[in-house]
């Protein structure tokens, strides 16, 4: 495939872009890449108070269930607020210099990545000290993010083609994605839904990607294999679609940019 080819000949490129989107989220901070660890353990922090106690949530092991549910939908939300404006951001370098320009926005996702590989640290840390230990589950994880990672820069690489040509794309989008987070069990569990609409929920793939890292770090067993198809499935569409939608609209960037 083309894609493949470009993203081999531009690796170098690519490697730059994803340093530069790094370093760049933590130029001038004092903590630098530790906030990678104190972003989702302040937020695990504040749900783990309000979540239990207030909405009285009732669930073994809730701090663990919160940090395998925010961290992966950390890294999710950060790719999608970085990776849409990859386009619109670089329109100096894009009308100077020939490159494959979904290289931008899969930078942005390849970072996010590697910052997500990082706090999962934090999952190991709480899972091994919460008494609930490790399995070889675990080595399973990068294939689950590997299908988190292939339907975020789908969407990352067909909404910052659209963000060229319509400005309220990113906010229209951040709506969205606050209306999906509680629409994805990460701060309860699926069984609070009443049956006859839980499946709404399964509609969602990150309800099938959290649980699926749940099943590796806390549960030690394995995912349902329809659970892993549908997630394979909604990978490619979204991929398929987020490159389809990309091809049609980056020939006018450098004039609408």
């Amino acid at each position: 495939m083309k894609l493949f080819k470009n993203l081999y000949d531009y690796r170098e490129l690519l490697k730059t872009n994803v340093k530069k989107d790094i370093r760049g989220k933590y130029k001038g901070s004092f903590l630098g890449v530790l906030w990678s660890f104190l972003n989702p353990l302040l937020m695990v922090a504040v749900y783990a108070i309000v979540f239990p106690y207030i909405m009285r949530i009732k669930t073994d092991n809730y701090l663990q269930y919160l940090i395998c549910g925010v961290i992966p939908w950390n890294f999710f939300t950060t790719v999608m607020g970085l990776g849409m404006g990859s386009i619109k951001n670089n329109a100096g370098v894009i009308k100077k210099v020939y490159f494959p320009r979904e290289i931008l926005p899969i930078s942005a996702t390849l970072s996010g990545l590697v910052n997500f590989f990082i706090a999962c640290l934090i999952i190991i840390l709480f899972c091994v000290f919460g008494g609930l230990g490790l399995s070889w589950h675990i080595l399973l994880v990068p294939f689950i993010a590997l299908i988190q990672f292939v339907i975020t820069a789908g969407l990352v690489i067909g909404l910052s083609a659209i963000n060229v040509y319509i400005q309220d794309t990113e906010y229209i989008i951040q709506f969205v994605i606050n209306m999906l987070f509680y629409g994805t069990p990460i701060l309860y569990p699926a069984e609070l839904f009443p049956e006859a609409i839980r499946w709404v929920l399964y509609l969602n793939p990150f309800t099938h990607i959290v649980s699926a890292y749940r099943d590796f770090f806390m549960y030690h067993t394995l995912p349902a294999m329809s659970s892993v198809l549908y997630m394979v499935v909604m990978a490619i569409i979204c991929f398929v679609l987020g490159m389809f939608i990309f091809r049609k609209l980056e020939k006018g960037f450098a004039e609408e940019i």
